[in-house]
């Protein structure tokens, strides 16, 4: 349990971004490519887009719509949101736009700040304000700070997370709880003023709001990365040296994406790692660069992250550490009694970071939040479904799941989710997904089905059906065709029987002709290397070969690392060696280079695969 320790209880995230702007008006806040904001014209556009807002209704719980792509406006609009005394609820721009418009919906938003070229066609009973084309007129309004109307209390955002019942669910944070986590680890970890701060997380992970309003609260300066940025490794890299980064906060995945563009950790180096188990064996690479390395774990439901540990052991798995400021954590069993010490147990989290709860749900906020009994039913807990243990030491060790909620490259996501959406396809009669992690770290989703009676439906039938609804890092990599799933005897699903997919074997086609040069077969390496082949030919699909977007990355690093000048959204766009090495000659021979396009929304399609006795580690949830 963590000792209390006293924060300004008074006050709303945005005064803390205030009352620093205040103190260091001049200093550069944000950069993104060639543009730049102080600390005074952040703090001003901020203002003005607050005055906006109210004027057309916004105020305390009223929930308004955050629709932008990565750039300064994205901050002016979350700061703005803030500062009206609403709260903001952040969607993705690479999510789907049913996605979108159900969360509106169900956010019941009567405000969507958003650019007009996201907006266009989006359904919903929602007033649109542009951060582009209406600026004209956000910019007439006073640049003072407008009448406060939120109080601590009041939420300060709603971020939708995966839902097991097929729909994603909105968690509500107030102030109070931003508040403190911001106080507690901008002293831990910590951060300074003379910091400089590099943002990838997308902004509708609530790592984004910790990665943006921390520094902002200290005088940091921050780097946003923009769309193309965070799925390119190369990109990454450069940024960070271009702009001596001090602190970068990210999923594993992200340091993995890194260190194949050739990235290496350094003295000084401030280095938090969340979202996901951190592996050993990427602890120590980092570590082995004289990186400070820290841990940070939290659910969505206690305000980003509930406990934090510093990284200095390079054996033994790697823990998450000890309790924020104002946070208790409790160790129990089935019957919610404490267990002893190095036995593991659910992780029960209350204090000051509990969040208010599930928006339009009270039947599963009752079910997940409960009177904190161990202080007399003085505050409320959250019941994690993590899994963990105390170290003699006193610092939390993670172990797993008591449910089936995964993470997967720093996603929360519930496999139920993707279960349901898919039982929807035509022909489909039962489907299950797991999660397979056929190296460490590297997990990918594998989805089982049985058809009914009738049309086989194609794998990118399937994949097609999944991306009109669910967000590409939910879209499984490979799907195993089955007569029947099997059961328990009581008739139950059993996941534990199904049969572990060969994902090892040669998918190349044996029509795909072999390598004809250097770079063909330099490349054709590559690929069999990430996927895990045997071979591929020039005219495999990168659709057939069960790629996902952060091996498309990985294909990506190693390839210009090895000189050929290739994208993400190249890779993604062509699809084969020969179409993407031909492009890439084409581009360079006509001197407009490859492009950059995003690819965030876009993944490679997945395969459907044979089944082999051959054991993997797989977590079968």
């Amino acid at each position: 349990m963590q000792p209390s320790r006293t924060t300004p209880a008074e006050k709303k995230v945005h005064e803390l971004f205030e009352e620093q702007a205040a103190r260091t008006p001049n200093s550069v806040a944000l950069v993104f490519g060639k543009e730049q904001l102080t600390y005074r014209e952040l703090d001003e556009r901020a203002n003005q887009l607050a005055h906006y807002l109210q004027a057309f209704g916004a105020g305390p719980d009223k929930r308004v719509g955050l629709f932008v792509e990565r750039s300064l406006q994205m901050v002016v609009g979350l700061l703005g949101i803030l500062k009206s005394g609403a709260c903001y609820v952040p969607l993705d721009p690479s999510h789907p736009k049913p996605r979108i418009e159900y969360i509106l919906g169900e956010a019941r938003s009567p405000i969507l700040v958003t650019q007009e070229n996201l907006a266009d066609g989006l359904a919903g009973n929602v007033r649109q304000l542009f951060l582009d084309s209406d600026w004209s007129k956000i910019e007439s309004l006073p640049s003072s700070k407008p009448k406060e109307q939120a109080s601590p209390n009041n939420v300060s955002y709603v971020l939708f997370t995966s839902g097991s019942t097929g729909k994603p669910k909105g968690v509500e944070v107030t102030h109070q709880s931003l508040v403190n986590l911001i106080c507690s680890v901008r002293k831990q970890p910590g951060m300074i003023a003379d910091d400089t701060v590099l943002a990838v997380t997308t902004i509708s992970f609530d790592v984004a709001t910790g990665e943006l309003l921390v520094p902002l609260s200290v005088g940091t300066r921050v780097i946003i990365a923009g769309a193309d940025d965070v799925t390119d490794g190369s990109r990454l890299r450069e940024l960070m040296e271009k702009h001596k980064v001090t602190t970068i906060t990210a999923t594993p995945g992200t340091f993995r994406l890194l260190g194949e563009a050739g990235w290496k950790s350094r003295p000084g180096l401030k280095i938090w790692s969340t979202g996901e188990a951190l592996p050993r064996e990427l602890a120590n690479t980092l570590l082995g660069g004289g990186a400070e390395l820290w841990d940070l774990y939290g659910p969505t439901e206690t305000t980003i992250w509930s406990v934090a540990g510093r990284i200095e052991s390079t054996s033994g798995p790697v823990p998450i550490g000890r309790p924020v400021d104002n946070t208790q954590v409790y160790v129990v069993d089935e019957l919610g009694e404490p267990v002893a010490i190095g036995v593991a147990g659910e992780l029960w989290i209350g204090g000051h970071g509990v969040a208010r709860g599930y928006l339009n749900d009270s039947q599963l906020t009752s079910e997940r939040f409960i009177l904190d009994r161990f202080r007399g039913g003085n505050g409320r807990i959250y019941r994690t479904g993590d899994m963990v243990r105390y170290r003699a030491d006193g610092v939390l060790q993670y172990v797993g799941r008591v449910d089936r909620q995964v993470k997967v490259r720093g996603f929360r996501i519930e496999l139920g989710e993707i279960e349901s959406v898919l039982n929807q396809a035509a022909d489909i009669r039962e489907s299950a997904v797991i999660v397979l992690e056929d190296a460490p770290g590297d997990r990918r989703l594998i989805a089982y089905y049985a058809v009914a009676d009738g049309r086989v439906p194609s794998v990118r039938d399937l994949r097609t059906h999944l991306e009109q609804t669910l967000p590409d890092y939910m879209v499984p990599s490979a799907f195993v065709k089955m007569d029947a799933l099997p059961r328990t005897p009581n008739g139950k699903l059993d996941k534990r029987g199904l049969p572990e997919p060969d994902l090892t074997v040669t998918k190349a086609s044996s029509k795909s002709p072999e390598p004809r040069d250097d770079e063909e077969q330099k490349m054709s390496e590559i690929w069999a290397e990430v996927l895990r082949l045997k071979k591929v030919g020039i005219d495999d699909n990168l659709f057939e070969l069960g790629a996902d977007s952060l091996h498309v990355f990985q294909i990506v690093a190693r390839a210009n690392k090895a000189g050929m000048k290739v994208t993400p959204k190249l890779v993604l766009q062509r699809r084969t060696i020969r179409a993407i090495l031909e492009r890439a000659k084409e581009k360079a021979h006509d001197g407009n280079g490859n492009g950059n396009g995003s690819g965030a929304a876009q993944v490679a399609s997945p395969a459907i695969v044979p089944v082999s006795r051959e054991k993997y580690r797989i977590t079968k949830n």
